[in-house]
Order: structure tokens, then sequence, then C-alpha cells
């Protein structure tokens, strides 16, 4: 038992000491002025994703069920997030304090949306789980984009026809603005700050996973009945997965939203295609691989820029690497050579010839 712990806590030091590293890394490119404004720009999306990898990953890889709505709770947690850093703009001068909270309400507010959706959702199971989640996420993209809030002295007013329909007294600011979102949203994310936040997605994500409630949940991964017969609440631990996978979504949202000046809900970044990228990064990482998760997700976003000047075969060598990686992933012949010639089966040979 001893052994399996320090196995794990050292594979758990690993995945921390990889994302520091990186992040050392990049800030000696950047004291030493050797990357780009381009792949600057990248560093907190970049963040942000593998967050959202890792927290999608809980759900599918931990959990065992497919979710393709998690663009919807990034959405949730964006929007909210932004709402109340617009509002509080003046109220709260201090941008650390304001972010802070911003990230709470952020998190808090993906999280009721995840134990609201799940109640009734999770009931479901394979594609119709997959379908109905789907829906849920274009739901929620649709609705912002229909969604107009204003705020004048006699408080904050609701509509979904247009601004005009708000009823704005002369002094009245229209905060959520439809298709045109929410505009003057402070840029108080940093790649420092994404950094933090990954570690603490990381942190939680990884502590459940090695408690006595990850265990439950992998159990009813494993075999649900079996799971359920020796006493399991499933529809607890399902929910509970369901909740914490969408609080860590709102957390991406949150940094995202923080990182635009102009936050719309489109389908690109809110959309089907989001949680389709999202559940790539999942699949190509590893189901189940957190480490995974967060090198497959910094790869595949820095790659498109990486290739930018090979223009005629940039979407080829991206084709390329994903095949690869799929293959060294997931094939049975990748899985028994990682599994014959892995580091600790080597030095295990080479201990026992030494004694021989």
């Amino acid at each position: 038992m001893k052994k399996k712990f320090d196995k794990t806590a050292k594979s758990n030091a690993i995945t921390y000491g990889m994302v520091i590293a990186f992040w050392v890394i990049i800030q000696i490119m950047i004291y030493t002025d050797n990357i780009s404004s381009l792949m600057k720009g990248l560093l907190v999306p970049v963040c942000a994703y593998a967050i959202l990898a890792v927290s999608l990953n809980l759900t599918v890889g931990i959990l065992g069920e497919l979710s393709l709505g998690h663009a919807g709770f990034m959405c949730v947690g964006a929007f909210a997030s932004a709402f109340f850093t617009i509002c509080m703009k003046d109220v709260i001068p201090v941008a650390g304090v304001r972010f802070t909270l911003a990230l709470l309400i952020g998190a808090a507010s993906a999280a009721v949306f995840g134990v609201l959706i799940g109640i009734p959702v999770l009931r479901l199971r394979g594609d119709y789980l997959a379908i109905v989640t789907l829906a849920f996420g274009e739901i929620i993209k649709n609705f912002m984009n229909i969604l107009f809030i204003g705020r004048d002295s006699q408080g904050l007013h609701f509509s979904t026809k247009d601004s005009v329909a708000l009823g704005l007294e002369p002094d009245g600011v229209v905060l959520l603005k439809g298709p045109q979102g929410i505009t003057g949203t402070s840029k108080d994310s940093t790649f420092t700050i994404g950094i933090i936040l990954l570690l603490i997605t990381l942190f939680i994500v990884l502590r459940l996973i090695q408690s006595r409630d990850g265990r439950a949940i992998k159990a009813i991964r494993d075999n649900r009945i079996a799971a359920e017969s020796i006493g399991i609440n499933i529809t607890k631990y399902k929910l509970m997965a369901f909740a914490i996978s969408a609080g860590l979504a709102g957390i991406g949202g949150v940094l995202y939203a923080h990182n635009l000046s102009t936050l719309t809900a489109t389908s690109k970044n809110f959309g089907y295609n989001m949680s389709i990228m999202i559940l790539v990064f999942v699949v190509l990482g590893g189901i189940g691989n957190i480490r995974g998760s967060v090198i497959a997700a910094a790869v595949l976003t820095v790659l498109p820029e990486l290739l930018r000047s090979l223009s005629d075969y940039r979407m080829l060598i991206y084709a390329i690497v994903l095949i690869v990686m799929m293959l060294f992933n997931w094939s049975p012949a990748a899985l028994e050579f990682r599994e014959r010639y892995s580091l600790k089966r080597l030095l295990h040979k080479n201990k026992a010839k030494e004694a021989a």
C-alpha cells in the first residue's frame, strides 16, 4: 500500500513539476526577449484549455460518461464573471480582489448549472447523454446571444428582444448586448495566474481521484451494477464528479473571458466546435490520463502557430501529429512497447543482472 502511495505521489510531483518547469522556461524566454508577441498571446489560452481538458477528463476518463456540453459550462463561468467584473469595476477598484471574486462566482455559477443539468441528464448513458449535453451547450450559447441586460438608477433591466426594450433611463448603460456580448472587461488574466489556476485544478482533480470518493467514482465507471450492489450511491457520486468538472470548466471560462476586451458567445469559442476541441485534447492525451490532457492541450494549441510559416503544409503536419499521438497513446503495439520497455522495468532487469 505504501509502495503504491509513493508511486502515486511521485507521479503527481512529476505533473506539478512539468507545469512549473513550463512556467520557468517561458519566463526565461520572455526575460531574454526570445518569444514572439503571437506566442505571448497564446500563453493564457493554453492555460485555459489545459484547465478545460483536465476538468473534462474527470467526466470522460474518471467517471466514464461522454459529455459534449463542456463549452456550455465554460460559457456560464465566462459570462457570469465578466458581468460581475463590469458591475463591480467602480465598487471594487482593487483588480486582484475583483478578479478573485469573479473566479469564485464563475466557478460557483458553472457548478450550479452542472448540478441542475446533471440531476436529469445523468440518468442517461452513452450517446443519449452526449446528445443532451451537446444540446445544453448550444442552448446556453444561443441564450447569451439574445439576452440584453442594462443598468440605471432603478436597478438592472432584462430583455430578450433588443436594448430598446430594456426601457433604460437616459443615464442607463447596457452591460450585456446580446450578440455583441460584454465590452470593457478588465484584462486581468496573466500567464502566471493561469499557471496557478492550472496547478489548483490539477491538485483538486488528482486529490479527488486518489480519495475514497474518487475510488467510488471509478468503481461506477468500471461496473455500475457491482458498485450499486456494494452500497455506493450512484447518483451522488456521478453528480459530484459532474458538478466539480463543470465548476473547473467555469474557472477556465473566467480565465478566458478576462483575457479579452470583448466577450461574445460565438460557435467558435463557446459552441459545438469548442466542446469537440476540448474532447480531442482529452482523447489524444489519453482518457483518464490527467498529465496527458495538459500536454495535449499545450501542444495542439501552440503547434498550429509554430507551423504558420509552413503555410502550404501546416494542416498536413498538424494532421500527422494528431495521428501519431493517437497511435502512441492507444494502439495495442504502443501499449505493449511501453509496458515492455518502461524505465522501471529496465532498471529492475539491470538490478537483477547485477545481483546475479
